[in-house]
């Protein structure tokens, strides 16, 4: 998979993107990751790229000639173009495994007070926020996806049920994990995980992880269940 990122910050992206996971898919092949600066595509002294808004009011608009060059340049016939923005849809693991699908995501990041609307009706294919509050920049939250996006990529983890069997990934929370030693300060492993029977593993794992939607997020449960008749 290819990924471009247009923002204003490269710099940000320059730890959280040369470790782990990520890191691991990128040294394998895996993710051919770039980062690039909106101010390339600009041509005045001062590589100007955002402006005040028509009508008034705080802040600055990222201009649209730089944004339109840019992603012009950078996208071909099978690109996702996605603007990170507060206002966009938000950001769920099916979202993820959807963007994993494809061959190329030109990622922009929002920046100041957002980008001159006529970029997002003209360019961007999905519009992706990863929560109901606002950040300097987009960013932060482009880190998020390609983080979610490049894990489910295959080879990327060691396990490849890893990704099948964690929380969201069918509509419900994860159920509770343990390890070693079966007893830690009179806290005992549940005894069906040491019986070594896979059925009554799976059943038990099955109802915790529908009882930790239940009680944690019963917004997801209530989904799950018109859905599943749970």
């Amino acid at each position: 998979m290819k990924i471009d990122v247009l923002t204003l910050f490269p710099a940000m992206f320059a730890g959280p993107l040369d470790v782990s996971m990520v890191q691991r898919a990128r040294s394998a092949g895996v993710v051919d990751l770039a980062v690039h600066n909106l101010r390339d595509w600009t041509h005045d002294r001062h590589k100007t790229v955002d402006d005040k808004p028509f009508g008034g009011g705080p802040g600055m608009v990222l201009k649209p000639e730089p944004l339109f060059e840019a992603i012009s340049s950078l996208a071909h016939e099978n690109t996702r173009v996605i603007l990170m923005a507060p206002d966009g849809e938000r950001f769920e693991q099916a979202t993820a495994r959807e963007f994993a699908q494809h061959e190329h995501l030109l990622i922009v990041c929002g920046s100041y007070e957002g980008v001159d609307e006529r970029v997002r009706e003209a360019l961007v294919d999905r519009e992706i926020s990863i929560g109901d509050y606002v950040l300097t920049n987009g960013g932060l939250p482009a880190m998020v996806l390609i983080e979610a996006v490049t894990r489910l990529l295959p080879g990327v983890l060691g396990d490849e049920e890893s990704s099948a069997d964690e929380s969201f990934s069918h509509g419900l929370l994860e159920y509770p994990q343990y390890t070693r030693p079966a007893e830690f300060r009179g806290m005992r492993v549940p005894e069906v995980l040491l019986s070594g029977n896979h059925g009554e593993i799976a059943q038990w794992r099955a109802q915790q992880s529908k009882s930790r939607t239940r009680q944690r997020r019963p917004d997801l449960w209530e989904k799950q269940a018109k859905e599943q008749n749970l």
